[in-house]
């Protein structure tokens, strides 16, 4: 069989059942581990779903008991610990509460050197081989004046806001309402002290609408209020 076709067949995605402990760093003191399992996998990348909210774009660091003809790199060690980006996020109710079908594609056996001082960055994919790993480049952060670029609403949504522990449960809550909302995103006054890259759970109530988000950014107004600059990162917003 010619090379151009082992390679095609080793990219097509295995239904491989196999354990995975998917570590997400959310800020520089607050990291979480979940187990989990592959949907299928392939030498690149693989698929599988979190109970906890991550974005397109971050970083995760994978240990899975990966057959060695899958391996890229680490090829006689019992775990392969890789890290991956995040390429594909969708979440879905269950009865459980929501669950989050990811995509990734694995970078590699080291993270970039601005993960380490700032690991809520998100990446995008610069170049990939045909039989390489990704590589990755910064995107840019996200600033109060690109947010305002949306179309933002001046209007009162009456919002649960819930910050998840170490273990997924609801740690601090807080109904507020927002400052401005657009489908994307939106400012949220709050008392929380809830650091940029950290993730929430938004709920309106009266018309049943749950959204996670990423926090962005934070300020504090002209007239002494905290906000947090918020990007939904599972759905837009009906407006």
């Amino acid at each position: 069989m010619a090379e151009g076709q082992n390679w095609k067949r080793i990219r097509e995605r295995l239904a491989l059942q196999l354990p995975v402990r998917v570590r997400v760093r959310e800020t520089l003191d607050f990291e979480w581990n979940e187990m989990t399992r592959l949907l299928n996998v392939t030498p690149f990348g693989a698929g599988f779903t979190l109970k906890r909210p991550t974005e397109r774009g971050r970083l995760l660091h994978m240990t899975i008991p990966m057959p060695r003809q899958l391996r890229v790199f680490d090829h006689v060690e019992d775990q392969y610990r890789i890290w991956a980006i995040v390429r594909y996020l969708k979440s879905k109710k269950t009865e459980k509460g929501p669950v989050f079908e990811l995509g990734v594609a694995f970078i590699g056996k080291r993270a970039p050197a601005s993960y380490d001082a700032e690991p809520w960055k998100r990446y995008d994919i610069s170049a990939t081989g045909f039989q390489s790993l990704a590589t990755v480049a910064e995107l840019p952060a996200v600033t109060p004046d690109d947010q305002r670029a949306q179309t933002r609403h001046n209007i009162a949504v009456d919002m649960r806001v819930e910050v998840l522990d170490l273990n997924g449960a609801v740690s601090e809550t807080e109904h507020t309402v927002t400052e401005n909302i657009s489908e994307q995103g939106a400012t949220l006054f709050t008392t929380l002290a809830i650091p940029v890259g950290r993730f929430v759970r938004l709920t309106n109530e009266q018309r049943g609408v749950i959204v996670h988000a990423a926090i962005r950014s934070r300020s504090t107004g002209v007239d002494g209020v905290p906000r947090i600059h918020v990007e939904f990162i599972d759905g837009c917003w009906p407006l």
